[in-house]
């Protein structure tokens, strides 16, 4: 198999460089980010941030390919802002909505509440084999 072993996707190497940026000579105000040890998770939902903020004119990622582990975000500004800025706003904000929705998640689901569809306990707990049910 030629996968690389999992925890190459998530662990940083020694002296590994979570975030690269590179100014863009062609595009003025704009740059492309390198994100590593990151997917498709992050990446789409840091370009749909990032395409709300007013002073963003373009934002796009990509995985170049799926065994490296890292993504491309390519961001254009409209001069107000940087990039990274823009990105560092919109990295704030959907950590911000994220800590919104785990707190709407705690509130909804009761504290011992080990099922969740909806049992008391979990119904595996009552040594119950999966072909009593």
């Amino acid at each position: 198999m030629n996968a690389p072993p999992r925890y190459e996707l998530f662990v940083l190497e020694d002296g590994e460089k979570p975030v690269e940026v590179t100014e863009d000579t062609k595009i003025p105000n704009a740059a492309t980010v390198k994100i590593v040890k990151q997917d498709h998770t992050l990446g789409n939902m840091l370009r749909a941030q990032l395409l709300i903020t007013p002073h963003v004119l373009f934002a796009g990622y990509k995985v170049p390919h799926p065994l490296h582990p890292y993504f491309q975000i390519k961001i254009q500004t409209d001069g107000t802002i940087t990039p990274q800025d823009a990105l560092e706003q919109a990295a704030n904000k959907l950590i911000a909505t994220l800590g919104t929705l785990e707190g709407k998640k705690q509130t909804a689901q009761p504290a011992g509440a080990d099922d969740p569809y909806g049992g008391v306990g979990g119904a595996w707990s009552t040594n119950k084999d999966y072909m009593d049910f």
